[in-house]
């Protein structure tokens, strides 16, 4: 009888050897190794209890895995486009009262009031608003008044250029070009060229009322211009519409109307607006240029919690900023800190960027130009800003506060304190059409010793009405001291405003 070779018999050594294998590769690793490298079968976490089998997630795992993967996403997505639906923001609520063209200007003509929602507008420089569209209108030109501070940033609130003081026409005024992403074409002498990467761009500029309403009105209406290069020759007129007492929102949404707004931008933009991990996080969203938006319940759901999220991080960024470099006093415990930390427009330090500080910053305030953080001596603006008290507690609408400027405030034009929202960062809405006291106001008394006290209350104190600037009961305020044309004593810190101090 013939012996019949098993199977089994023929694979047994291999089995052996493979078994002898793994028992000498434990034998090699420690155990400190092994559970480093391993999951218990549970875990428990701040996104719920994890369960594995032998380091395989259960089905009820996976579904709470993703689902947290979704929302930190989102949230991030949400933090990193803050800048995109700011820009947005201003262009919709400026359509909506018509101004929907790039040869349509809006003009805060008696200045900018409480009435509309603008990202810490102030009521001490005449604004002027407008947005190009480059995929519509292709190259197009921008005249410039004399005397003008503006810039142009693209669909990103990125930095793209300056225009008069700051810019290349030293505050002459000119013509300046902006051209499309990846326009090849012909680039005609006499202007100055500036290369967005997006179609959609806006600028604000502001100009000087040191002469007057009037002057400043004349100068704009007379001298900004906006057109399609391809009519230079007949430029349609420009139009201008005045915001002065117009009640409208310019400020982004925090809810889940965020991201519906962002895939209406991404979808008109060029790829190559936003590198690829920027575009990739978005994509992993469900917005995907070329596709429809269109999340199911899950996603929805998931994403309104990443937007009240975003913005809830987004105001302790801007309220309770942890980086030293937001301080301008760091050698003391003073609140009064800066809208750029460490002064810096392009959030960016050795080739990292700085997440917080633009999410800080696009969240506040608008308009990303060096001309607003890099001081000149007796030229241009710089700020001061205060969300919280002397004991670092956030103001109380139903409470009195003072803040007291030492004499001879060192400015070489003027200066001025406004009081905003701590909800839509916009002019504090009050019987005060415009809540901003300063040298420039009628009414307002300097002390005995040349020094100035401002009042936050809801109520004036008697006999310091004009210095006064209202709150409301109930509601948190901020304030920003701007200094135009700020001299050396500010800028070395030798004369420095007081902590805004409860009054008891």
């Amino acid at each position: 009888m013939k012996k019949r070779f098993s199977p089994l018999l023929v694979l047994l050594p291999t089995v052996m050897a493979t078994f002898t294998y793994l028992d000498d590769a434990r034998a090699e690793v420690s155990p400190q190794t092994l559970k480093s490298i391993s999951t218990p079968s549970k875990v428990q976490t701040p996104v719920g209890k994890l369960e594995f089998f032998d380091g395989v997630p259960t089905d009820a795992t996976v579904d709470t895995l993703y689902d947290n993967l979704d929302r930190m996403r989102a949230v991030s997505v949400f933090l990193d486009n803050v800048g995109a639906l700011s820009v947005y923001s201003v262009i919709a609520g400026n359509a909506a009262i018509g101004l929907s063209q790039p040869n349509q200007i809006a003009v805060a003509q008696k200045l900018l009031d409480s009435r509309s929602l603008y990202l810490t507008g102030n009521s001490s420089t005449m604004y002027s608003i407008g947005h190009l569209d480059l995929q519509a209108y292709g190259p197009t030109v921008v005249e410039v008044p004399p005397g003008m501070l503006g810039m142009l940033d693209d669909a990103w609130m990125r930095y793209v250029g300056d225009f008069g003081v700051a810019g290349p026409d030293r505050g002459k005024g000119g013509k300046y070009l902006v051209l499309p992403p990846g326009y090849t074409g012909v680039v005609p002498d006499g202007y100055f060229v500036l290369k967005p990467p997006t179609y959609i761009n806006w600028f604000f500029m502001r100009g000087s009322i040191a002469d007057g309403l009037a002057p400043a009105l004349k100068n704009i209406k007379e001298n900004l211009k906006v057109y399609p290069l391809k009519l230079a020759s007949s430029p349609p007129a420009t139009e201008f519409v005045n915001i002065t007492g117009k009640s409208y929102n310019t400020v982004a949404p925090s809810d889940f109307s965020y991201f519906e707004a962002l895939d209406k931008i991404i979808q008109r933009e060029p790829v190559e607006a936003l590198g690829g991990e920027s575009r990739g996080a978005i994509a992993a969203i469900g917005i995907v240029k070329g596709k429809p938006f269109n999340p199911d319940a899950r996603m929805k759901h998931l994403l309104t919690q990443a937007a009240a999220i975003g913005d809830a991080t987004a105001r302790a960024a801007l309220y309770s900023p942890r980086e030293k470099g937001y301080y301008i006093y760091p050698d003391s415990d003073s609140s009064w800190v800066m809208g750029f930390a460490n002064k810096n427009v392009f959030f960016e330090s050795g080739g990292a960027r700085n997440l917080d500080a633009r999410t800080s910053f696009y969240f506040g305030y608008t308009g990303v130009t060096p001309a607003m953080a890099v001081t000149h001596p007796g030229a241009g603006s710089d700020y001061a800003i205060a969300f919280k008290d002397s004991r670092k507690k956030a103001f109380n609408g139903s409470q009195t506060y003072r803040l007291h400027l030492p004499p001879n405030v060192p400015v070489n034009n003027f200066w001025a304190v406004t009081i905003y929202d701590t909800q839509t960062r916009s002019m504090l809405q009050t019987s005060q059409s415009f809540p901003s006291v300063g040298s420039q106001s009628k009414g307002f008394q300097k002390n005995a010793d040349g020094s100035f006290d401002v009042y936050f209350a809801p109520k004036a104190p008697v006999g310091k009405e004009g210095n006064w600037l209202q709150t409301l009961p109930g509601k948190s305020w901020f304030a920003i001291l701007r200094m135009y044309g700020p001299l050396q004593p500010w800028i070395d810190k030798t004369w420095r405003p007081s902590e805004i101090e409860l009054v008891k």
